[in-house]
């Protein structure tokens, strides 16, 4: 029997045709199968397409978006688009994941309704050497000050900004029209998670691997170039721009409970005296 999707993977493509047998045969063999796959195809030279349309018959839920090249963050937004499940994830082209990745996603919203975001540890893998995990054996729930700490690599967190080892509520990326900013290369997933959290607290998280991260010379992110260093001090202001003005909004909400209480007892003391 067919299972209705709860979970969205958007996998932004380009020019990754040789990877993408390795990432949707990963897919398939998951052990829990409701989710939908929507290819974003940015432009590719190559023929990543072709690949694709070879496992269309194979998936239950499967789209192919071609568009013109406009980088990863507007290919991420054209699948947020297409958003009809309950959760939803970013897979990159070149990487792969293990078969309890859809799982984990799904039964830790199910399991946690409070949780808006659930995080997942991964592995660096390389061409030349034995592949690694990141960070040691840890998790539970965090504050959405945590969170940040978390997202920021501060104090080396292994979790960091990346959005392809998160799951997403639908609800909330739609009821605040998140979206990826276009106009930089660099932090855009950073960004888009404190956002996300400045709205919509509550976080689960294991260090548990179930994602392959490629280090692959050729990806955008392994190319140096000036473009990169402005985008860095540019992704960084705007992330804690962001956090400091959440933080700022949560401290005054704060004082202002304090004093709504504070009066209240007051008022509460003042008629007992009477």
């Amino acid at each position: 029997m067919l299972q209705v999707p709860k979970l969205t993977i958007i996998m932004p493509v380009y020019n990754t045709a040789e990877y993408l047998p390795r990432a949707f045969d990963a897919l398939l063999a998951q052990k829990n199968k409701a989710f939908k796959l929507v290819i974003v195809d940015d432009g590719s030279t190559d023929n990543s397409v072709e690949v694709a349309e070879k496992y269309r018959s194979l998936f239950p839920y499967f789209k192919i978006i071609k568009k013109k090249n406009g980088g990863p963050s507007d290919a991420r937004n054209v699948g947020i688009k297409e958003l009809d499940t309950p959760y939803v994830t970013f897979h990159d082209g070149d990487d792969w994941v293990d078969p309890s990745y859809t799982a984990f996603f799904i039964d830790a919203f199910e399991k946690h309704p409070d949780v808006n975001i659930v995080s997942c540890g991964y592995w660096l893998s390389y061409p030349d050497k034995k592949e690694r995990v990141v960070g040691h054996t840890e998790g539970g729930f965090l504050t959405k000050s945590q969170t940040y700490l978390k997202l920021t690599n501060v104090f080396n967190s292994p979790m960091k900004g990346y959005c392809w080892n998160k799951a997403y509520r639908t609800s909330v990326i739609k009821k605040f029209n998140l979206k990826f900013d276009k106009d930089i290369s660099l932090l855009e997933d950073q960004i888009f998670n404190v956002k996300y959290i400045s709205v919509a607290p509550g976080v689960y998280y294991t260090q548990t691997p179930y994602y392959h991260y490629c280090q692959r010379k050729g990806s955008i992110i392994h190319q140096p170039n000036i473009k990169k260093v402005v985008d860095n001090f540019r992704g960084n202001y705007r992330v804690w721009r962001i956090i400091i003005k959440s933080l700022m909004k949560d401290r005054e909400e704060e004082k202002r409970i304090k004093k709504f209480n504070r009066v209240l007892q007051e008022q509460s003391t003042s008629k007992e005296s009477i």
